[in-house]
């Protein structure tokens, strides 16, 4: 799988590229699913921040791009409808657009659909992630962004990448999104990592790790 992870969507051209690239073909020829399921388990999150990210209403642009055809797989309901019916969705799109919210809840059902042990067989599919739906692919987050406890007790997620992400720095509505808190939060989280603010992304192909960016970033070995 080919992953762009960003914190604010595709919010500048550099961004955009970067997509267009990933997917090998223009926008308007690719066939997208919508993840909003990491919504759910945030609690500053609600239905109306859920449907503005699917109706493409969202300040994180990702629905409203273009895309040939947009479907939308929530995650909570795979379970109940066996593999047969969503495999297929799964195989049929070009890109998983993977909203914010809390990146344990989303790694939780990502285990718990399925959908994480299925990735591995998508290599030309690509999962753009906005804040937790970036995260989510890191080893994990670190406690400053946990706020849905897991089962296991742990702010633990994928670890589909080497390295952890602070999301959204210096952001303005996010005065506790610092480069010092960064820094802190860097040095307690035991992996390489990356902050970036919403004007940047990491594309992550072939085991390339590219940072895209027309904004602020640091990376922390």
């Amino acid at each position: 799988m080919k992953l762009l992870l960003t914190a604010g969507g595709v919010t500048n051209a550099s961004i955009h590229g970067a997509l267009v690239s990933l997917l090998g073909k223009p926008i308007e020829r690719c066939n997208a699913l919508c993840i909003p399921t990491a919504e759910y388990g945030h609690p500053m999150c609600t239905p109306a921040s859920a449907w503005r990210f699917v109706s493409g209403n969202s300040p994180s642009p990702m629905c409203n791009l273009g895309w040939k055809s947009i479907g939308l797989l929530e995650l909570t309901a795979l379970p109940s409808i066996g593999e047969e019916r969503w495999i297929p969705w799964l195989r049929e799109a070009d890109v998983l657009l993977v909203d914010g919210g809390d990146a344990c809840f989303l790694a939780h059902w990502m285990r718990q659909s399925g959908l994480a042990e299925r990735l591995p067989s998508l290599p030309d599919t690509v999962w753009v992630g906005v804040s937790a739906g970036s995260m989510v692919m890191t080893p994990r987050i670190g406690e400053d962004f946990v706020n849905w406890k897991a089962p296991s007790g742990n702010d633990s997620t994928l670890g589909l990448v080497g390295f952890s992400i602070f999301p959204h720095l210096d952001h303005e509505s996010m005065p506790e999104n610092s480069l010092e808190n960064a820094e802190r939060w860097a040095a307690n989280i035991g992996s390489p990592a990356y902050a970036i603010d919403d004007q940047t992304a990491i594309s992550v192909a072939g085991g390339n790790i590219e940072v895209v960016s027309e904004g602020r970033w640091k990376y922390f070995p």
